[in-house]
């Protein structure tokens, strides 16, 4: 656990990191906190021990957005250069992330969880981006929400204001799973456990190809993929040891690397 911090909680344990949101209940994003978030994902932008990157909120809920004190007008500017400086760390990272929704994830708090990989939540949990009913818009929202869930439902979304419980999110393909609140505990330890069985090489590898196709046609995203497997990947230990292994039918044993 790295003490320095005084918003959120950053530690390690063995592969998996974890940035818990810590200023409950509501877990109100300050700028304060948000220049913790980009502190502590700097330094997983190298690791190549960690398999998985956590994201949680203390207290009843996962986050219910940045502190609205923090977009008037004299701290606007701060606001959005820490708060977008978040979302950029979060595309260089090849780590895979996994948001955990103990509770409502709100404005802020939903754009947060909208840019990890993967998404658990209690079905209690409330998600939504109430932005326009103080008069302002979400543009990590505006930007993600169209290519998650297609333009109608976002726009939904966007301009009602309303939020949706988690079941309904997982209709939608807005997040991978809803359990009961009773649950999420061990769903998330489930979850994590498959992840970290597998290689952290590969895992980061697989994230990659999937994000540097968005926005390309088939053909000239097909040919990144292409490259990568064919150097990236096969440069790799473990993508030899994996193979070995099925032809041999025993159990791989990774090097990460």
């Amino acid at each position: 656990m790295d003490s320095k911090f005084q918003n959120i909680v950053f530690e390690k344990v063995n592969v998996v990191a974890r940035i818990t949101l810590n200023q409950p209940p509501f877990n109100w994003m300050t700028i304060a906190m948000m220049r913790e978030i980009n502190s502590a994902l700097e330094s997983l932008l190298d690791d190549q021990e960690t398999k998985v990157l956590v994201f949680t909120g203390s207290g009843k809920a996962f986050s219910v957005g940045v502190d609205v004190a923090d977009h008037t007008a004299d701290k606007v500017e701060e606001m959005i250069e820490v708060f977008h400086g978040i979302f950029r760390l979060l595309q260089k990272l090849d780590i895979p992330t996994l948001a955990v929704l103990n509770g409502a994830a709100l404005g802020g708090g939903c754009e947060l969880a909208l840019a990890c990989d993967l998404i658990i939540a209690s079905e209690r949990a409330k998600i939504g981006q109430p932005e326009i009913k103080v008069g302002v818009l979400a543009p990590v929202a505006a930007v993600l929400l169209p290519r998650l869930i297609g333009r109608q439902k976002a726009l939904e979304l966007l301009l009602t204001g309303e939020d949706i419980r988690a079941p309904e999110a997982e209709r939608i393909g807005l997040i991978n799973k809803a359990v009961p609140p009773e649950e999420l505990e061990a769903a998330t330890k489930e979850f994590i456990g498959k992840l970290t069985s597998l290689s952290g090489a590969i895992l980061r590898l697989n994230k990659r190809a999937v994000y540097q196709s968005f926005g390309l046609s088939f053909a000239d995203a097909l040919d990144k993929v292409e490259s990568l497997y064919l150097g990236d990947l096969m440069a790799t230990e473990d993508a030899h040891e994996g193979l070995a292994a099925f032809l041999e039918k025993r159990s791989p044993t990774w090097k990460n690397r």
